[in-house]
This record gives structure tokens, C-alpha cells and sequence, in this order.
């Protein structure tokens, strides 16, 4: 549950990073029926978390894609979510990266919450127990994951997947 934190660590400092725009697909993939996909929401508290969906359709005419979430579900609880979404929403899931032993503060990185990934950078940690602080700027919160619920952050741009240097 994305909960803020009712303190900072001690000696917190946050890092500055440049954006926190999603990157767009340039050119736009096609997807077709059947595939698994990546849809970034646009919605107002929602901004720049990506939901785990199947293709069920493409709208040629719109340029657009019905989906159906993995974790996302009708109001009232029974089927999953389908929703019409814009091709610019929709990017390939990233590679499955083997996670790294560890994550360092600064390394941005996708966090598993609320039924989406939400990027965000590591600002503390606790080997012993295996968890990291994780700051999310666009929200000015911090939140404590477990290294399972973390996975490097990728971008997706001009067709091709890149990570940080270290990764």
C-alpha cells in the first residue's frame, strides 16, 4: 500500500533527478491480440506508474488498444479491468533483469505497489533486513520496500530498452 512514512530517515537527503516524465514510444510499437504489454497511466495520482495488461484488441482507426489488466479489476471486483487506451500508453514490458545483489541510494528503480511499478530512487536501505527507502519525487513521499517488491528501473525510448550504467 503506498503509504507515506511517518519519518525520514535520519540525515535524509533526497537527490535531484531531472524528470519524471515517462518516456514515449518513438516510433509507436504495434501490438497485437494476446500480447503482454505495459500501459503507463496518465491519471492524476496515477502519473507515471505502469500496470501489467494483455492486449485483447487494436483500434487501428484511433490508434489505440483495448487492454485487460493482470492486477487492476472492475468496481466491483469481479472480472478484470478492460479499458481503451492510447498506443503512446502502451510499451513492451521491460526485460526480466536478474536483480542486482544490491540497490545503492541513487538508483532509480521500479517499485511494486498498489497493483502497478512506480518509479522511484533509493535514498536509504537496511542490508540486514532487505529493504530500501524508496523516494518518489512527483508524490514528495517515501516509502520502505522489501528487495523483492524492487526491480531496476528501465526506460523505454525509440524502441530500446536502457538502464543506468551500472546495470
Amino acid at each position: 500500500m503506498m503509504t507515506p512514512l511517518s519519518s525520514k530517515p535520519k540525515n535524509f537527503k533526497v537527490p535531484l533527478i531531472s524528470s519524471t516524465s515517462p518516456k514515449r514510444l518513438t516510433p509507436l510499437m504495434a501490438f497485437n491480440a494476446g500480447d503482454f504489454v505495459e500501459v503507463c497511466s496518465k491519471e492524476e495520482g496515477f502519473l507515471g506508474s505502469y500496470y501489467e495488461a494483455t492486449v485483447v484488441a487494436k483500434i487501428t482507426r484511433n490508434n489505440q488498444y483495448v487492454v485487460e489488466y493482470k492486477t487492476l479489476v472492475e468496481d466491483d471486483l469481479s472480472v478484470p479491468l478492460r479499458e481503451v487506451v492510447a498506443a503512446d500508453e502502451v510499451r513492451p514490458p521491460p526485460p526480466h533483469e536478474q536483480p542486482p545483489m544490491r540497490f545503492f541510494c541513487g538508483d532509480r528503480v521500479d517499485a511494486f505497489d498498489n497493483d502497478g511499478w512506480w518509479v522511484g530512487t533509493v535514498c536509504g536501505m537496511n542490508l540486514d533486513e532487505e529493504k530500501y527507502y524508496v523516494y518518489f519525487e512527483l508524490f514528495m513521499v517515501g516509502i520502505t520496500y522489501h528487495s523483492s517488491k524492487l526491480r531496476v528501473h528501465q526506460d523505454w525510448n525509440k524502441g530500446k530498452w536502457s538502464t543506468s550504467s551500472r546495470y
